[in-house]
């Protein structure tokens, strides 16, 4: 409870502090980057090199309310044959300007819901990735799935095109709960796609879930992280729900006055971290759990986990390619980020111009300040010759700058001639 109390007393309960999947967050890209940088950095990769793909797919049958993400609802599947026609345009213009042998070493759709892609639509638009480029040995391929929109028709051709991870938006099993965020979802119908994807051989499943959801007590989240876990997957998010109706104006339908507290939603946190680390899953990072067995297990002993725009990730590249309204790009040198409003990305693409409107060139100080947010959010320290064999850092006007941080934060990290190091990792969450 005295940890508690100086949280509080530090206004820690809350901040309003980014998710960094990125740094800088997207919110400070700008104008300076544009399609003919976008080019220049796709010229850039060396040949044969194995890159990050990512396809961003913004259309839903319905729209949940929680959610804050760029989709759009459809009721006709004529939009999305559209899109996927300016998708494999955009992936011809990306083959057009990268140096040959190039291959995949991930491919992730993402949304929206990828789903909604019926299986002739999915076995095209995986073909022409696929043809443009190959699989790298041990690549993956991973696909945002709702239960509530998928078949055994749609598994089946994305089994076919090579699909060998899924990940599952859960949320929350509570009726309730389900009632207040747009979202029913019934445990019977996220069984089934489980059993789905695991007939057609897919070897790691991924399931979502969200705390601080109204209506939420750590009673209705026991019950559904034990309905989750009789389930196995391998790995599970467990992510903060983030009310910001200014910015998703569907979120105004949820009663902001059913949403617990700060502290409850650390308590609501707290409990089902405990449940899952009782069944058998290893905390990794601020909001992923895996089994032991699980590559991102041992990413993290090794200390070669990352995060990107997609959680945690594995992936040894360097650079991920963002195709599709809103989406991403992550170089060497910089972000790159697609025109967010599908209407705009559509012009660009019918003229065969890249859609890139903003981004971010990195500076040396991006790059220090991008490798030690990334070093807290994944082994929750900053080790001092990991930084210093990296930057032209003097090692001394490192370790000043480590105690500032410790004093600011009274004294609540350790910090030594090794590094900076939290050392109370159940409450950074």
């Amino acid at each position: 409870m005295t940890d508690l109390i100086q949280f509080e007393r530090l206004g820690l309960f809350n901040a309003k502090v980014p998710r960094y999947t990125s740094y800088p967050t997207a919110p400070h890209f700008d104008a300076g980057v544009n399609a003919e940088q976008f080019t220049r950095w796709l010229n850039a990769i060396p040949k044969g090199d194995a890159i990050s793909l990512y396809v961003h797919i913004p259309f839903c049958r319905r729209l949940c309310w929680f959610c804050a993400c760029r989709t759009q609802g459809v009721k006709t599947d004529t939009p999305l044959e559209t899109y996927v026609r300016r998708l494999e345009t955009e992936i011809d213009m990306v083959f057009r300007n990268l140096p040959q042998g190039v291959t995949l070493s991930q491919l992730h759709w993402g949304g929206g819901t990828p789903t909604i892609l019926g299986p002739r639509l999915i076995t095209r638009l995986a073909k022409k990735i696929t043809d443009r480029f190959p699989f790298s040995p041990n690549y993956t391929f991973s696909v945002e799935i709702d239960p509530n929109e998928i078949d055994k028709q749609r598994i089946a051709a994305l089994a076919a095109a090579g699909m060998n991870r899924a990940s599952l938006g859960i949320q929350d099993f509570d009726d309730k709960i389900q009632s207040a965020i747009g979202r029913p979802q019934g445990f019977n119908e996220t069984k089934y796609a489980f059993e789905l994807l695991r007939d057609y051989g897919v070897g790691s499943i991924n399931a979502d879930l969200v705390y601080g959801l109204p209506h939420q007590t750590k009673h209705r989240l026991t019950q559904t992280v034990q309905k989750l876990t009789s389930l196995s997957p391998d790995r599970i998010a467990l992510y903060g729900y983030a009310h910001v109706p200014w910015m998703a104006r569907r979120q105004k339908l949820i009663d902001s006055d059913a949403l617990p507290s700060s502290f409850e939603r650390l308590e609501l946190f707290n409990c089902a971290s405990d449940l899952l680390i009782w069944d058998g899953y290893r905390t990794i990072g601020i909001d992923h759990f895996a089994l032991s067995h699980d590559e991102m297990s041992n990413a993290q002993k090794n200390r070669t986990l990352k995060r990107n725009f997609q959680g945690y990730s594995v992936d040894p590249s360097n650079v991920l390619i963002g195709l599709g309204a809103s989406s991403i790009s992550h170089f060497p040198n910089g972000y790159a980020q697609n025109a967010s409003a599908t209407s705009q990305y559509a012009a660009a693409i019918d003229q065969h111009e890249f859609a890139t409107i903003r981004g971010h060139v990195f500076n040396h100080d991006d790059r220090v300040r991008a490798k030690i947010i990334n070093s807290l959010m994944c082994n929750f320290d900053v080790q001092t010759a990991d930084v210093i064999n990296n930057f032209a850092i003097n090692r001394d006007a490192l370790y000043s700058e480590f105690v500032e941080i410790n004093r600011k934060f009274e004294y609540l990290l350790v910090v030594n001639e090794r590094g900076l190091f939290l050392s109370r990792q159940k409450y950074v969450h």
